[in-house]
């Protein structure tokens, strides 16, 4: 237990004392692995990109042994309206790690502007082509650091436990081709300037750039490769690059890997059942010798209406 207890405060002093003494700054947003299935949670502007109706669930680390180790949890609803052209969304997040918890709740509006350009496909994928698209997402956000539960003395700044609300706006821009997307968003730009009244309380900004390629050849119209990379730039951390590249089998079975600047690798397998549902496992693996150990994540999407099989 004690080897448990200098884990969660190593992770707690390396979150919270990054920037003088002042103030409390800390990374309060998950980054999910397998992003890429579920891209509304990176880039809200992707609300109503999909065919019909999706609903997902991501759950990420709650198979982890080690106490206070991070831990993700998600579910994400989104639809399309007006032919394709306005999208509505709603998204719940919930990221532990330590004595960090921080609980996410937000509506999305998006709208996008449709354009024409030829090129081929394979005719099982699943997007909708060719949009630029934008998204603004109000939200509320729930900060709570348990700073007691450290038993750190003798520092004004861990001497009261930290709760705070904050009201959050999210915004997105997406450009989504046949082959090519590229995004830019962030899931509050407000960052803590509507909290409660907390003197202590810091939090940061983060930004997402978010572009990936498809790849597919009239050889091999049954495989598509999918090459994608994840930036996320938050004050207090050093700039995380997600690099990954996945193989689809006509949206019945997907494999890939991918590599995290932090050293980790990430690994990917899934299948998709029936017509409707996709079910999607991750595993990171660390080799860096941290502490918080490796992580393993699911991801679980249904997709109303034609569903995402295309025979």
């Amino acid at each position: 237990m004690k080897q448990i207890s200098t884990y969660i405060a190593f992770i707690a002093l390396n979150l919270l004392t990054q920037f003088g003494h002042q103030n409390l700054n800390a990374q309060q947003t998950p980054t999910f692995g397998e992003y890429n299935y579920n891209p509304y949670l990176i880039n809200t502007a992707y609300a109503g990109l999909a065919s019909s109706t999706e609903v997902t669930l991501n759950n990420s680390g709650f198979f982890n042994n080690i106490e206070g180790s991070p831990k993700s949890f998600a579910l994400s609803i989104h639809s399309p309206f007006n032919r394709g052209k306005v999208g509505l969304g709603a998204g719940f997040i919930r990221d532990e790690i330590g004595v960090t918890t921080s609980t996410s709740a937000f509506v999305t509006y998006s709208y996008k502007i449709f354009f024409d350009t030829k090129n081929n496909r394979p005719y099982w994928q699943i997007y909708t082509p060719n949009s630029l698209s934008f998204s603004i997402s109000p939200g509320v956000q729930q900060y709570q650091d348990n700073l007691l539960e450290l038993g750190i003395m003798n520092d004004p700044n861990f001497a009261a436990n930290i709760d705070a609300t904050i009201p959050t706006v999210g915004v997105g821009i997406l450009l989504n081709l046949s082959n090519f997307y590229v995004g830019l968003s962030s899931p509050n730009i407000l960052g803590d300037t509507l909290a409660s009244n907390d003197e202590n309380l810091d939090l940061s900004n983060p930004f997402y750039g978010y572009l990936g390629y498809r790849f597919f050849s009239n050889q091999f119209e049954d495989i598509m490769i999918k090459p994608s990379v994840l930036l996320k730039r938050e004050n207090g951390a050093p700039l995380q690059i997600d690099t990954n590249i996945s193989f689809s089998y006509k949206n019945k079975l997907e494999l890939g890997t991918g590599y995290r600047s932090n050293s980790s690798i990430n690994l990917l397998a899934g299948v998709y059942l029936l017509k409707n549902m996709r079910a999607m496992y991750s595993y990171n693996l660390n080799f860096n010798d941290s502490p918080l150990g490796n992580t393993h994540g699911i991801i679980v999407s249904y997709l109303f209406g034609d569903g995402y099989a295309r025979d």
